[in-house]
Order: C-alpha cells, then structure tokens, then sequence
C-alpha cells in the first residue's frame, strides 16, 4: 500500500514538473516576414535647385537621382539613355520654372540662339508687344503664358451722322510672352503693365499693326480648358458702303445693301 502510494505521489510531482517546464517555455518566434524584392530604379535627371523660367542652365543646376521605373514617362531623361546629359544642356535656357527634384525634359529647354525672347520663339513665330490697361487686360490678372482673344473696340458714325462704338474680336487663342519686360509666371499678385507682348503667326502682325492703329485693342482672357482652340483669325464683315443725304437741311445716313 505504501509502494502504491509513493508512486502515485511520484507520478503527481513528475506531471506537475511537466506541466510547469511547459508553461514557462517562452513560446517560439514567429516566422521571419520574406523580404520585398527590391522596385527596379532608374537614374533620371532632375533640377538641383528651384529655376527660374529663363534660367541658362549651369552644370550644379542638374543631378541625377533614383526614380522607380514603373514611374517614367516619356521625355524623361535617363542615365542610361543619356549619360552626357548635363554636359549636353549646360547654356541652355529653360522655357517654364522648375522646382527642386523636378524632372528636366528636352522639350522643356531650348537652346540658346540670341536674347531670351527671340529664343523662345518658334519658327515662324513673331512677337508684337501691343499698348494695354487695366480695364483693357482682365484688371491685370492676364499673366505671361495665358491664352487670350484680341479685341478692337472702335467708333463708326451712325446713320444719322452720330458716333456709334462697336467692338470686334480679332484673334483668338494668342499666348501673351510678357506683360512689360516681366516673363515670370510665378507671382500671383497681378501684374499692371502698360504693354502686352504676344506670340503670333507671321501674317497675323499686319493684322494687329492695322487693327491697334485704328482703334483700342483689349485682352480677354481665356480658359485654360479652351487651349486647344485651333481658330485664330477671326474674318470680319467688311463695313457696308453708306450715302451721306442732305435732305430738308439733316443729314442723313444710308447703308447700301
């Protein structure tokens, strides 16, 4: 009976042994989380420093840096494709502003060939700086890059010899290059200047020459959703032939249909 009790009692402490070695077992770590597979890059090259449209480009204005190639799009400059890239643009001007690790594309950058403006231009294009106001230029809020329809305002004598004014569009959907000698679209304060320099086709300077000569031009500003517009001179009626009539001492006005 003894035997009988001591071996229970030795199986009781070698299960509570057990059961304590067991619970004080720190539990085992957790499966190590697989690693992501490194994204693929690309060196691509970017401005060093925020430039200022106009900028000549210097070699410290451009570096390389890391870019995830699922990212690039076209125009982008790569290392790979280009290695002598920052050689190659050293003297060039930039066309629009760049801030700090922006992207630098060709198409971005023009080659300097004179002054800054005439650089700017494309073939066939000239530049014709036009008199302007305030009142003549949406307050002041038309800013160099912005898209605008020319207008003539002018006075015609009416049919009974007063002075009638009228209005007409002349171009639409005209870049303005400067307002002033000021290219710099950064500002949003407005910009009050007292000539419009703007960007047009070579048959459309005789137009606004003969246009301005004769009448007030004005600015209208467009949407930047109507860019696309492909209309640009606008044809106007020729005025109609009239016959002055002095009749019981009036004078008098006629329009010949």
């Amino acid at each position: 009976m003894l035997r009988l009790l001591i071996l229970l009692v030795a199986i009781g402490a070698g299960g509570a042994a057990a059961w304590v070695s067991t619970s004080l077992t720190p539990p085992p770590p957790p499966p190590s989380a697989t690693a992501p597979d490194p994204v693929p890059e690309a060196q691509v090259l970017v401005a060093a420093s925020p430039l200022a449209q106009g900028a000549e480009l210097a070699q410290d204005d451009m570096r390389w840096q890391a870019w995830p190639a699922h990212t690039l799009v076209d125009g982008f400059i790569t290392r790979t494709d280009q290695p002598d890239a920052p050689d190659a643009f050293i003297g060039f001007l930039t066309r629009v502003d760049f801030s700090a690790g922006e992207p630098i594309r060709a198409e971005r950058l023009i080659e300097r060939r004179g002054g800054f403006l005439s650089s700017m231009l494309d073939p066939g294009k000239r530049a014709v700086a036009v008199r302007i106001s305030a009142e003549s230029t949406a307050g002041g809020f038309i800013m160099p890059n912005d898209r605008v329809d020319v207008l003539r305002t002018f006075s015609r004598q009416g049919p009974s010899g007063q002075t009638q004014m009228h209005s007409e569009t002349i171009l639409r959907n005209v870049r303005v290059l400067a307002i002033d000698q000021t290219t710099d679209t950064r500002t949003n304060d407005t910009v009050l200047g007292k000539t419009a320099t703007l960007e047009l086709e070579a048959n459309e300077v005789e137009i606004i020459v003969a246009k301005e000569a004769s009448g007030l031009l004005s600015l209208a500003l467009r949407s930047f959703a109507d860019n696309d517009d492909d209309a640009r001179i606008v044809a106007t009626p020729a005025p109609k032939p009239a016959v002055r009539i002095f009749r019981g001492g009036v004078l008098e006005q006629v329009d010949v249909r």
